[in-house]
C-alpha cells in the first residue's frame, strides 16, 4: 500500500456531470496516465456537493473503476474544488530580514507569506491558496524571488484563494468517506491551467476556461502570476435546457441532438441539413432542422462569452490577451466553440488538452480529465518542490487547505474500528 502511494499520483474531479479519476505514475520528466476512470456523478450541482450520500456512492464507483484500471488500491487523491463561491483578494506580508547580514532565506519568504495570510477572510471562509504576485526588498520590486538577496525589509503581494468552509467540508466528508486520503484540495482552474498551459502563455497573458456542464471557471494569467479567477453559473446544460424548450421536446433527446448534429454557429450547418429523431431514440418520427438546433446554440454561447468578457473587463483585459483564450471541459468539445470564442471575445482561442504527459490511453487527449489530469501533475510539482526543489513554487502552492482536510480526516479516523 505504501509503494502505491510513492508510485501513482491521482487526481480527482468531482464535477456536476461526472466524477473522473486520473492516475498517473511520476517518470523521470513528469508523469505517464495509466488509467482514467470516468463515471455519472450523483449529489453535486453547479461544484457544490447538495447530497454526501449519492456524492459518496459516485466517488466509491469511480475509485472502484480506476483501481481496476492499475491493478492497485488507491489511497491518496488530490481533490479538485470548484463552485461560485471560491473568491480571490490581494494581500500584502511584511517582515524584517532574520539574518545580521541581511541575506534572505527561505525562512523570511515562508513568514511574510504567513503575514500575508493573516488578511481578514470573509466570514465562514477558508483559505485555498496562497500565490504571490511578486517581492520586495527595501523598496525594489518586481522580485519573483528574493531568497539570497540582501536586504532589511521583505516584502510580498498575494492573491489569497478561498472558499466557504460549509462546502469545503461537505467535499472532504464525502471523499473520506470512500476511505480515501486526501492529499490536499486545489482550485479546479488552477489544476486545469497546470496541465493545458505553457509557461510562455502564463508571462505574455492567457485565460483558461473551463466549460463544465453546470459552471463556467475562468483562470486568468499574466507575466506568470494568477490575475484573476471567477466561476460562472452557466454550463453546457443551459444549451441542452434551450434546445428542449426550443424544440418541445424532453431533455434527454434534447442531449442526444446536441451531440448529433449541434454547432456552436449557425453559419456553419448548411440550411437543408436535417436530423430524424427516429434514428436517435424517439418513439415516432420527425425532421429537426439543424440549422435551427445551431441558432439556438449560438444564442446561449453569445450570452456565455459575453459573460466572459465582462469579467475580463473588470480587469482591464477585454481583447488584450496576447495568447487569447484556452478552452478545455467536456462542454468545449462543442463543435465551433473556438470559432464562436474568436468571434465574440476578439481573440485568439484554441482547445486545450493536457501538454507533454505521457499515456498508455487516449482519455488524455479527452477534455473532460484536464482538470483531473492537472491535479496529478500538481502532486507531483508538489513532491519535487518538497524535496527542496523550486522554492517559489513551493511556497506559492503548498500552503492550502490542509487544516480543514486534516480536521475532517482525523474525525473519520477516529470512526473506524
Amino acid at each position: 500500500m505504501k509503494k502505491a502511494r510513492g508510485q501513482f499520483m491521482s487526481g480527482l474531479d468531482v464535477g456536476s456531470y461526472s466524477i473522473r479519476f486520473a492516475i498517473a505514475q511520476k517518470t523521470e520528466g513528469g508523469i505517464k496516465l495509466i488509467g482514467a476512470a470516468e463515471v455519472p456523478s450523483a449529489g453535486v450541482h453547479h461544484g457544490i456537493v447538495n447530497s454526501i450520500e449519492e456524492c459518496v456512492s459516485s466517488i466509491s464507483s469511480a475509485l472502484e473503476r480506476a483501481e481496476r484500471m492499475v491493478g492497485a488500491p488507491i489511497e491518496h487523491v488530490w481533490v479538485a474544488m470548484s463552485g461560485a463561491h471560491v473568491s480571490a483578494q490581494e494581500s500584502k506580508g511584511v517582515v524584517a530580514v532574520a539574518r545580521s547580514d541581511g541575506e534572505i532565506t527561505r525562512e523570511d519568504v515562508e513568514r511574510a507569506l504567513e503575514a500575508a495570510r493573516t488578511v481578514a477572510t470573509p466570514l465562514n471562509h477558508e483559505i485555498l491558496h496562497v500565490m504571490p504576485q511578486g517581492f520586495s526588498v527595501d523598496g525594489q520590486t518586481g522580485i519573483k524571488d528574493p531568497v539570497g538577496m540582501t536586504g532589511v525589509r521583505l516584502e510580498v503581494d498575494t492573491k489569497i484563494v478561498q472558499g466557504l468552509t460549509t462546502h469545503i467540508k461537505n467535499l472532504t466528508k464525502a471523499v473520506y468517506r470512500t476511505g480515501l486520503d486526501i492529499d490536499n484540495i486545489v482550485l479546479s482552474s488552477l489544476a486545469t491551467a497546470e496541465a493545458v498551459l505553457t509557461p510562455r502563455q502564463k508571462e505574455l497573458g492567457v485565460a483558461v476556461i473551463d466549460v463544465g456542464s453546470s459552471t463556467i471557471s475562468m483562470a486568468v494569467y499574466e507575466e506568470g502570476d494568477l490575475i484573476h479567477i471567477v466561476t460562472l453559473p452557466l454550463g453546457s446544460e443551459r444549451i441542452t435546457s434551450d434546445i428542449a424548450i426550443g424544440l418541445r421536446i424532453d431533455i434527454d433527446l434534447a442531449e442526444k441532438i446536441k451531440l448529433a448534429c449541434g454547432r456552436a454557429l449557425a453559419q456553419a450547418v448548411p440550411k437543408k441539413e436535417e436530423i430524424d429523431v427516429a434514428e436517435l431514440g424517439a418513439p415516432t418520427r420527425a425532421l429537426i432542422s439543424c440549422r435551427y438546433v445551431a441558432e439556438i446554440i449560438e444564442a446561449r454561447v453569445e450570452e456565455m462569452f459575453k459573460h466572459v468578457d465582462k469579467e475580463l473587463k473588470k480587469i482591464g483585459k477585454s481583447g488584450m490577451l496576447p495568447c487569447g483564450v484556452v478552452l478545455t471541459g467536456g462542454g468545449s468539445k462543442l463543435p465551433e466553440l473556438t470559432e464562436a470564442a474568436k468571434n465574440f471575445l476578439k481573440l485568439p482561442a484554441a482547445l486545450g488538452c493536457a501538454i507533454d504527459v505521457e499515456s498508455i490511453t487516449d482519455k488524455v487527449n479527452d477534455l473532460s480529465f484536464a482538470t483531473s489530469i492537472g491535479l496529478a501533475l500538481w502532486g507531483k510539482t508538489i513532491e519535487e518542490e518538497h524535496r527542496g526543489r523550486g522554492m517559489r513554487g513551493f511556497v506559492s502552492r503548498f500552503q492550502s487547505v490542509d487544516k480543514a482536510t486534516q480536521h475532517i480526516g482525523k474525525w473519520f479516523k477516529s470512526l473506524l474500528p
